[in-house]
């Protein structure tokens, strides 16, 4: 398990917050992105495909994770918040997906599917016109 990131692999830029706040919102910069390059961080390759598929939708063309919080008035606390997301995102990736097994239906399955096969045709053959 990758609990715990370098420091070094991710970077914090702050930005000014969208909504409700007066004029704090608009003199302060809450909001903060982390940026993490997925492509040379120090994760297992397949950690590092599973968290392309994952999050397709915030890695840009340059192969940089962003991640915005702007939850709390704490530029902090935001960094904490972004922090964790990414950590979340990362632990959601270490997880293999399960194998599929192949399975066959039972024989009573596949009767059944042919009764109701057989059922449907007889119901369309009376639909049809009488020629006397």
């Amino acid at each position: 398990m990758f609990n715990t990131i370098n420091e070094n692999e991710y970077y914090f830029e702050s930005t000014r917050a969208g909504g409700p706040g007066g004029q704090h919102v608009n003199k302060v910069e809450t909001a903060v992105q982390i940026i993490f390059h997925v492509n040379s961080s120090s994760l297992p390759n397949d950690v590092k495909e599973r968290l392309h598929h994952i999050a397709a939708h915030r890695i840009n063309k340059d192969g940089y994770l962003i991640i915005r919080a702007q939850d709390s008035r704490s530029q902090s606390m935001n960094k904490q918040s972004a922090l964790k997301k990414l950590l979340n995102l990362i632990a959601v990736a270490e997880i293999p997906p399960k194998a599929r097994k192949k399975t066959n239906p039972s024989k009573t399955s596949i009767q059944h599917r042919l009764d109701i096969k057989k059922q449907n045709s007889e119901k369309k053959k009376l639909r049809k016109k009488v020629w006397l």
